[in-house]
């Protein structure tokens, strides 16, 4: 293949036509009607020798070869941006570079206000985006380049995966005042079958938790599951449910409200919450920056 003959907004067509397997929401997202997208999947057909999306019901199917493509497209075109966006190096002053992070809500409560106001400071040009994902789809983001950087805890990562530990923390209760658990201290038997509400992202409940109970023959209450943390307070200042929350959210989430905190009746440990990378940007001068401020401020 003659390479001078490639031209490279195909790639960026077909990035958007894998995040959206369908021709006219890849037109929007790109400012081109559907005609001209359509132009470019053939294109695309023709250069990579394959039909890449076929149709099914409603939308359109990749096919195994525009799977293995996909997450290396996706990395050529990131390196490309990056090369243009910076080509004398990093200056976070002046810098539009946007960042896509990995934070459930409850990390975002804590991290972004302090790191917003660093940016508006030193680097008002940067952007931020946010995304939750779970563990294993956290993994896989980093290693396609999906996001930038994730914070989270105990993830099962391949050695292309750096890892820094930002802080501390440990698992408390987090009920109502006068609920059944302010009253004494609970017993694992009892503590497993009052009613809880568990967050169905978060790694914790099922390694501290959810695990520990098993090997004594116990399995939680759980009466909702939530995808997200920080409903937790409205719900449980009105129920006699319990949750299982990091200390450092929860006594944020109490401030002010008739909530009140519990030791678990469980000896799990204490765990890290910690910065995540791809090795790719181990030696990037602005993820570098952006590592360390993240590091200064958590």
């Amino acid at each position: 293949m003659n390479l001078r003959r490639v031209d490279l907004n195909l790639l960026v067509a077909f990035d958007a036509l894998m995040r959206t397997r369908h021709v006219g929401r890849a037109g929007d997202l790109l400012g081109l009607g559907q005609p001209a997208m359509s132009a470019a999947l053939s294109r695309l057909r023709y250069l990579f020798g394959d039909d890449l999306l076929v149709r099914q019901g409603g939308g359109m199917a990749a096919t195994e070869r525009a799977i293995q493509l996909a997450p290396e497209v996706s990395r050529l075109l990131k390196e490309i941006n990056r090369l243009i966006e910076e080509p004398q190096g990093f200056d976070p002053a002046a810098s539009q570079m946007t960042f896509r992070l990995r934070l459930s809500d409850l990390l975002s409560a804590l991290i972004l206000p302090g790191l917003l106001q660093q940016l508006a400071k030193i680097a008002p040009g940067i952007s931020l985006e946010v995304v939750h994902l779970s563990p294993e789809g956290t993994v896989d983001a980093l290693e396609r380049g999906d996001i930038d950087l994730a914070v989270s805890t105990g993830l099962s990562a391949p050695k292309s995966i750096r890892q820094a530990i930002l802080f501390d923390d440990r698992l408390v209760c987090l009920t109502r005042n006068g609920a059944t658990i302010d009253d004494a201290a609970l017993s694992a038997a009892t503590f497993a079958a009052l009613p809880q509400i568990r967050v169905s992202q978060s790694p914790l409940d099922d390694r501290f938790i959810d695990r520990q109970l098993a090997t004594a023959g116990l399995k939680r209450r759980i009466v909702l599951t939530l995808p997200h943390w920080l409903a937790l307070p409205e719900i449980i200042e009105q129920t006699d449910l319990l949750a299982v929350v990091p200390e450092s959210i929860a006594t944020r989430l109490v401030a002010g409200r008739n909530l009140t905190l519990a030791p678990s009746p469980l000896t799990e440990p204490g765990f890290d919450w910690s910065l995540y990378w791809h090795r790719r940007t181990d030696n990037d001068a602005a993820h570098v920056w952006l590592r360390k401020i993240i590091e200064e401020i958590a």
